[in-house]
């Protein structure tokens, strides 16, 4: 395992993080036993309470069984974790995880136009006109950064309009995983900036109750930001590996 001992203030956030990035890797597998408390405390140069309270947090996450006896075994994230681990998994070692920025960016382009046409069967007016307030904040910025946390405001009143639970859970997940990289990503999304129109239709299209207009137009949204931002990590990944 290559752990290194610990020298940031946040010491359980750190142990938690080189734990995850050993599962993630696969340095640990799935089956393999976690070094005990007393060991993890050792090698980090940490207290066993920070490096308990980490462990605590990993076994919420489904990454890890305490089997009967005490001994905690890694599990396959791939079949155990939930959502939840997206933020963790996409920035670790202050790096960009690549594949994991491809795959939220990928589920995002396909939930989004089923979410916009739920929101057009189910929100009306109402829904209409709430999305038609955060248009005008669209209207009112040329920053690229201010421009993505923008739309995500106007993706999270579209998903109350769709009425949909798991629609609902998933967009909080891949908003927390999404939004910290804003910032990162801004300078790759400049030519997205004051592209009015198509958000225009689908406001159009949700108060109208009209579905397919709904799909549509956010495909012509999201589409443009997806093929930006998968350029880049592809990029990205070819310099990475």
């Amino acid at each position: 395992m290559a752990l290194r001992p610990v020298q940031r203030q946040s010491v359980s956030d750190q142990v938690f993080d080189q734990v995850l990035t050993e599962v993630v890797d696969g340095e640990l597998g799935a089956g393999d036993p976690l070094p005990s408390e007393r060991r993890l405390a050792e090698v980090l140069g940490v207290s066993r309470p920070a490096v308990r309270e980490a462990l605590q947090r990993i076994a919420q996450t489904g990454l890890v069984e305490v089997r009967h006896g005490g001994a905690t075994m890694v599990r396959d994230f791939r079949r155990y974790a939930g959502l939840d681990l997206l933020p963790r998994l996409l920035v670790r070692e202050g790096g960009l995880d690549a594949g994991i920025a491809r795959s939220i960016v990928e589920s995002r382009t396909q939930i989004g136009p089923l979410i916009a046409g739920l929101a057009a069967e189910r929100g009306g007016p109402v829904a209409a006109a709430a999305l038609g307030t955060v248009l005008e904040r669209f209207e009112a910025t040329t920053d690229p950064a201010e421009w993505q946390l923008t739309a995500l405001e106007f993706w999270d009143v579209l998903v109350d309009a769709a009425d949909s639970i798991v629609y609902r859970l998933m967009f909080n997940s891949l908003r927390a995983a999404y939004e910290p990289a804003v910032p990162a990503l801004g300078a790759l999304l400049v030519d997205e900036v004051g592209v009015l129109e198509p958000y225009r239709v689908l406001v159009a299209a949700v108060g109208a109750g009209d579905p397919p207009t709904a799909r549509a137009a956010a495909e012509r949204v999201l589409g443009p930001t997806a093929e930006s931002l998968l350029g880049a990590f592809a990029e990205l990944g070819e310099e990475v590996r």
